[in-house]
This record gives structure tokens, sequence and C-alpha cells, in this order.
């Protein structure tokens, strides 16, 4: 049997002088090499892999121009940016004969402006039906409709030549860079990469090509470029061919990685630093907050101590978060996390109340009917009635707030409608006084003079991640509000503490389950058991001495 020995490639480019020919079309597929006003730049006599050559003397080049801007381009047509590359003395002109060879050529194009989408919200006062919006967008959004597909223009590109010597063999190159390495199909060598860099364009210096438009600016500048960086870079912008989310998620994830580069281009690199190292173990903090958080409403048996009301408050809270971002089509992720959270929050209301499916009292007569109760240790213990009192205190000062804000923001602000004007209203009355509804906690507290009830791992990993937040809000551009939130959150987990050091732990006072940590003194250990369970009344012997007289009974 003959084994076949895999072909190992080389780069055809490799330590070659080249030209660089830049032309800027129309045409996706551009033909047309004798229009010399098509020609944007060339340049001679580079070399491959060369890192020494250039203006600063680091192998790169730069040109800059002001290109007419044609009128189908206005007109939100595209213009196509055709790079070649070719061997010092060829032409990338297909029909000039001996001056044009196949190997000694490297093609790429990209579309110079880029797509996109401009959704117009129409709002308005909903008492007077005025509107500051520009009256321009208002008729735009008329005629065009509420999502506008608008071309956008940035002035900077970089063209790298990927510095790659690798010795790759035609069918075991790994991915990503199976699908950019190119071999020609008769000698089996593979040609170098050409990579459009754009990557550190943000999104925010975008601006839309119109009418008003007379010239585009446009700098090119050539660089060559490592492969472990063009891996890196590559990465960054791949995109999952299975992936399912639709277009509009990539453009909210565009604006993402915006802030995330700003946040590297702006920040002091030792801030920065600490900022990543942070952000890890906020995730971490995160994650034992949820697991700690489930695992304690899930062993918990009694309720006392432990404001029931304010758990079902969180989840009127989480549910208006969810609206609210749906309604203004907040980032995918966010969205699944906020959701999450809710489910959570759900499942804690059938732990801290009896939730079950009434099946005799039939809504209608054909579905069962959902009955909640307050489960039997929240009804019999004295927490009920200082969560009662807590809310009525609460109450006085949360309804004239609420009724404050919701004039303020009809009489001055502007919504979409009414359903959104109910949730912006929600939304921001929770977010700036969400502290109001943890006092009833506090309350109980204080009432009870103990706080062995509460669940302070949990408390502990999200007050640790509060401090984060803290951190980020100067780090990361955020609006005041949000800032004002994590400053709220501090103060109440301040005020926990507090608490916390007040009611230290006595081992001879009762807690709230009736029981305490002191051994029971001044009994004789000689004398019979019913003596020590008349001592120890609320102790284990005695249960079982009351158990066995209550068996005599029953006998």
């Amino acid at each position: 049997l003959a084994l076949t020995v895999p072909q190992i490639s080389d780069n055809l480019f490799s330590f070659c002088p080249q030209d660089l020919y830049v032309y800027i079309s129309q045409d996706e597929v551009f033909s047309d090499f004798n229009d010399t006003q098509s020609l944007f730049w060339f340049h001679r006599d580079l070399v491959y892999g060369d890192w020494n050559t250039g203006e600063d003397g680091d192998g790169c080049y730069e040109h800059s121009i002001d290109l007419n801007i044609p009128e189908k381009v206005q007109m939100n047509g595209s213009l196509y940016i055709h790079v070649y590359f070719t061997k010092t003395g060829f032409h990338p002109d297909p029909k000039r004969k001996g001056q044009y060879r196949r190997l000694a050529t490297v093609h790429a194009t990209r579309m110079l402006n880029k797509f996109k989408r401009r959704k117009f919200v129409k709002t308005k006062n909903l008492l007077t039906g005025e509107t500051e919006t520009d009256p321009e967008m208002i008729k735009r959004a008329e005629s065009h409709g509420p999502v506008e597909i608008i071309s956008h223009w940035h002035p900077n590109l970089t063209i790298n030549m990927v510095d790659d010597h690798t010795a790759w063999v035609k069918g075991s190159v790994p991915p990503p860079l199976d699908q950019h390495v190119k071999f020609d199909a008769v000698s089996g060598d593979y040609y170098p990469i050409v990579y459009f860099n754009d990557y550190w364009n943000l999104q925010k210096d975008y601006y839309p090509i119109n009418e008003s438009l007379q010239s585009l600016p446009l700098r090119l500048s050539y660089c060559p470029l490592s492969l472990w960086r063009w891996q890196l870079y590559a990465a960054q912008n791949a995109r999952s061919p299975w992936n399912f989310l639709p277009e509009d998620t990539y453009e909210q994830s565009d604006e993402d990685q915006d802030s995330v580069k700003v946040a590297l281009l702006e920040t002091n690199p030792y801030l920065l630093g600490v900022t990543i190292v942070v952000s890890i173990v906020h995730s971490v903090f995160e994650f034992l907050a949820f697991k700690n958080d489930i695992q304690f409403w899930n062993s918990r048996q009694s309720m006392e101590g432990l404001s029931v009301r304010s758990i079902i408050f969180g989840v009127f809270q989480s549910l208006v978060v969810l609206l609210y971002i749906l309604d203004n089509e907040t980032n995918f992720v966010v969205q699944v996390s906020v959701f999450i959270g809710l489910l959570i929050d759900f499942w804690k209301i059938t732990k801290v109340m009896d939730v079950k499916l009434d099946r005799e009292n039939k809504l209608f007569g054909i579905l069962p009917r959902l009955s909640i109760k307050d489960k039997s240790t929240y009804v019999q213990s004295s927490t009920k009635v200082f969560d009662d009192m807590a809310f009525k205190y609460l109450s006085w000062l949360l309804y004239p707030l609420f009724g404050c804000y919701a004039v303020y923001s009809v009489l001055y602000q502007e919504h979409k409608g009414w359903y959104s004007f109910v949730l912006g209203m929600l939304y921001g009355f929770l977010l700036t006084f969400g502290f109001i509804t943890m006092t009833p906690q506090l309350f109980i507290n204080y009432k009870m003079k103990s706080v062995a009830h509460l669940p302070w791992r949990m408390l502990t990993y999200k007050a640790l991640n509060t401090f984060i937040d803290d951190l980020f809000a100067f780090v990361i551009k955020m609006p005041m509000m949000y800032r004002i939130g994590c400053l709220r959150d501090d103060v109440v987990f301040f005020v926990y503490l507090y608490q916390r050091w007040i009611y230290r732990v006595d081992p001879n006072r009762m807690n709230e389950f009736g029981t305490s940590g002191a051994e029971p003194t001044g009994v004789d250990p000689n004398k019979d058991s019913t003596a020590q369970g008349e001592v120890t009344a609320t102790g284990e012997v005695a249960a079982i001495t009351e158990k066995a007289e209550e068996e005599k009974k029953n006998d």
C-alpha cells in the first residue's frame, strides 16, 4: 500500500519585494484598471515581513485624501476598496499579457461604508401631545418608517499584511484560520492574508452619508501584522455560522464592545488591570450569591424573622425591570440575566408561602385555581405583626412619593404611550426609592433584636459585588441613577452590619426558634429524666418525657 505524504506549503510572498495597488470603486467586482481616477494609492517596493522601514521605522505607511462622493453613494449606495499586492514587476490587470501572473498577485475587497439601523422612537407629552424631537426626524420617520437603513462612514482604515511563514498543510489548518488561508490549486502553496483592520474604529465615530456631504475623508494605513495579533483580532470579529441571534443583537454587541475599547484606550493601565481582576472576582461572587441564596431558601423551614412581603415586592420589582428593558430593547444578555433572576424570585414565593392548585374550585369550571396562603410558621409568629407594621409605616412615605413622581413624569417627560409611561414611571421610582423596600427587614431585625435569621453568606457576596459595581461606576461610563443605586445598596448593607454588631450572639438568650446555645445548669445528672425534663422545659429530654406520658394516656 502506498502512503500519501501530506504536502507542506510555503508562503508565496515570503521576503519578496512587492507593490501595493488600492482602487476605490462603486463596483463590488473591479475590472477597470485603466481608470486612473479609481486608483487611490500606489506604493512601490514594499517587502513582505519587513518591520524596519516606513516613516516611523515600524514598517507602516500612510496615505490620505478626500474622496468625491458619487450621487449613488449619497443615496445609500455602496463604495468598495480593492487592494492588490503584486510582486515587483507585475500588474494586477489580468488583461495585460506578460505583466500579470496569478501566483504573483493577492487580492482583497471590502465595502468602505457601513449600513446601520437607525430606529426612530416617537415620544410625546401624553397630556399636551407636544414633543421636542427634531421635525426633520419626524418627517423622515413618516416617509421611511420607524427603522431606517442608513449608510455610515468612518475616515480611518488599516490594511494589514499578516506576517506568516508557517508551513501549513492543506486540510489541516485550524479554525478560524482555515477561512482565511487560501491555497493555490496547482503549486499547493498559500497566499498571504490581507486583513482590513477597523477594530479600533468606534461606533460613535461613524457618521451618516447624505446629500449635505460633498466629500469623504479617507486615511489608509499599511502595516505588517504578526500572526498571533491577527488571531486576536479575528477571534473578536468572528461570528458563529450557527448563531441564531438577529442582526440587531450584533449591533448591540458592537456598541457594548465600544465601551470595552474606550476603557482600554482611556483608562490608566494599572486601574485597568485591577478592573480586569475584579471583574473576574465579580463573576465568581455573583455565582456564589445565587448558589447560597438558593441553598438558604431551599433548606428554610420557618419564616420566623424574615419579611415575606419584601420578597413579594422583590418579585414585582424584578417583573417591572424585565418589562422595562424589553420595552426599551436592551442588550439580549441583560434580558436573559434579568429573566433568570425573575424565575428565582418566583421560586422563592413557593418557599415562603404555601402555593397549591385548588382543583375543587376551578376557574370557569375548567382551570384549577391557584391558591396562595401564608405559611403557618409565619402566621403564628410575631414576624407577621412586625412585617405588617413595617409596611404600614412604609406606605405613609411610599405612596406620597409615588404620587409625586407620577405627576412629575406625566407633566415633564415624554413617553411612547401610556404603557411605556407606566413602566418608565415604575422603573424610575424603584430605581430612585428602591432602598425603602429594604427597610421592613431592618425593622423586623430591630423589633426582634436579632439578625440570626438572615442569609449572611448571600448578603456578603452581594455586598462585595456592590462594592465592585462602585469601582465599575467610576471606570465605565454609566447613568448617574445607576451610580446612586450602587451607593444606596452600600448604605443599606452598612445598616445590616451595624445591626449585626449591636445584636451580637448571646448564648443565654432565646432566639426566634425558642432555643438557646447555653448548657443547662443546676441539673444533677444522677436524677431521673423526669426531673431533668422539668429543669430544661425546652430541651430534648422534656420532649421525650412528654411523649412517653402521652403514650401512657393513649394506652
